[in-house]
């Protein structure tokens, strides 16, 4: 007997509304799957720790639509949290805990940590392990953890409470989260690794430059800083070295390029700029010259830019004989406060034409003046011109220049007028003051 109409009507409804169902659930699995690829590259882009972490707790949060999220690391014990970062709390929550402190790792979260595998709480209160929630702390019913492993090492535990829909976590929830625990762990691994990388890169690149000798009666400091982007070797340099008859040399430089071929040409143009200066006779920009000749023949080094400055004794001061290869101009600081620019015809940068001729100046310096010599990296900055950078840089070594000359580095590096996208070196100099008249 076949079927009726509206018994075939009713059997295609149903069946279409199953598939309605699964097109649905495809869908929404898509969906979620497309969501953990966006927050694992989300996470990817970080390079500081906190940032990581903090990023893993909110990601993880949109992925299942919770209120609240935190992120519990591990001691080296790995019995207590040393680490707990939260999200999702108002300021008044934040506030109420404030004295409670750092979660001690009991309850149901201290559960998870003595048991790393995925945890789904319907109801927080009834769980075995709980122990109530601390004064001030919001009330929670529901809970997903997922324990956070690094190289085989239990590193953390991520918490997730309260899906804003009302409902428990479910198996979904609890599949994606541990995917991202997954991913999690290598953005971790990655970051400490950078870290590590990093230091290295900025320890050898200080133990490259000198330690400023003791130039009496002259003073002397300087101070190197890193790039903001981690990990990166800079080609910025600086030399203070005193020579015979009462004369002190300085030199900056710049090469250009971040990495180990540019902090390799950093040092041989040092050395051999170093070996070059003891020539007394040759003006700084014929010594310049015959550094970038050298530097043609022997290297293949990249575009570097620097300026070399002699302070010579001139009757009863010093005068200041300079040249520059490209370089930005240093700045002058009399006694009395008074800021300028020391602008003159800068040359060519090494590495560009060796045959080039290289323009000399000279200045005749009052007594205890200071010369500041410093790398682009302290002014650059993409939406402001470098002569509006210079100029904010006056108004700070104006502001500055009363302090002591480490004191006066240190400001320079800390407010500068840059962006941080490049490495920064500064040099500071400052001559002797006038000598008492004879009694």
């Amino acid at each position: 007997m076949e079927p009726s109409l509206p018994g075939l009507h009713l059997r295609l409804r149903s069946e279409l509304g199953r598939i309605d169902d699964q097109l649905r659930s495809l869908l929404s699995s898509m969906d979620r799957l497309q969501g953990l690829l966006d927050a694992v590259v989300a996470i990817s882009r970080e390079v500081e720790l906190p940032a990581v972490l903090h990023r893993i707790v909110t990601t993880a949060m949109e992925l299942v639509g919770a209120r609240y999220g935190a992120l519990g690391v591990l001691d080296a014990s790995g019995d207590r949290l040393e680490q707990f970062i939260s999200a999702g709390l108002s300021q008044r929550e934040r506030d109420d805990l404030a004295e409670a402190g750092l979660p001690r790792g009991l309850g149901v979260l201290g559960h998870l940590i003595r048991h790393p595998e995925p945890l789904r709480v319907d109801d927080i209160p009834a769980h075995p392990s709980s122990t109530g929630f601390p004064p001030g702390h919001p009330c929670l019913r529901t809970l997903l953890g997922v324990a956070i492993s690094v190289r085989g090492e239990i590193y953390g535990d991520l918490y997730l409470a309260e899906r804003r829909d009302g409902q428990p976590f479910d198996q979904h929830d609890e599949t994606v989260v541990v995917a991202l625990a997954g991913a999690a762990a290598i953005a971790i691994e990655n970051v400490r690794l950078f870290e590590r990388v990093r230091v290295g890169a900025e320890q050898f690149q200080r133990l490259l430059l000198p330690v400023v000798p003791d130039l009496r009666p002259f003073a002397a400091a300087a101070i190197y800083r890193p790039a903001a982007e981690p990990s990166q070797l800079g080609g910025d340099w600086y030399d203070v070295i005193p020579l015979p008859h009462d004369v002190v040399a300085v030199v900056i430089g710049d090469v250009v390029g971040h990495d180990l071929e540019a902090a390799a040409s950093m040092a041989a143009t040092r050395n051999m700029l170093r070996a070059l200066l003891f020539d007394l006779t040759s003006s700084p920009g014929a010594v310049l010259t015959q550094l970038d000749r050298t530097l043609a023949a022997l290297t293949d080094a990249p575009v570097t830019t620097t300026t070399l400055a002699r302070f010579e004794p001139e009757g009863t001061g010093r005068r200041l004989h300079w040249s520059t290869a490209g370089h930005v101009p240093p700045l002058l600081i009399t006694d009395e406060g008074e800021v300028e620019l020391l602008l003159a015809e800068p040359g060519l940068p090494l590495g560009v034409d060796p045959e080039q001729p290289r323009p000399d100046h000279s200045r005749l310096l009052p007594p205890a003046a200071t010369l500041v010599f410093f790398t682009d990296g302290l002014v650059e900055h993409p939406a402001h011109p470098i002569d509006e950078s210079l100029a904010d840089l006056a108004k700070l070594v104006a502001a500055s220049a009363s302090l002591p000359l480490p004191d006066l580095v240190r400001a320079l590096a800390d407010h500068h007028p840059s962006d941080g996208h490049d490495d920064m070196a500064i040099l500071a100099v400052r001559t002797p003051p006038a000598e008492p008249p004879p009694t």
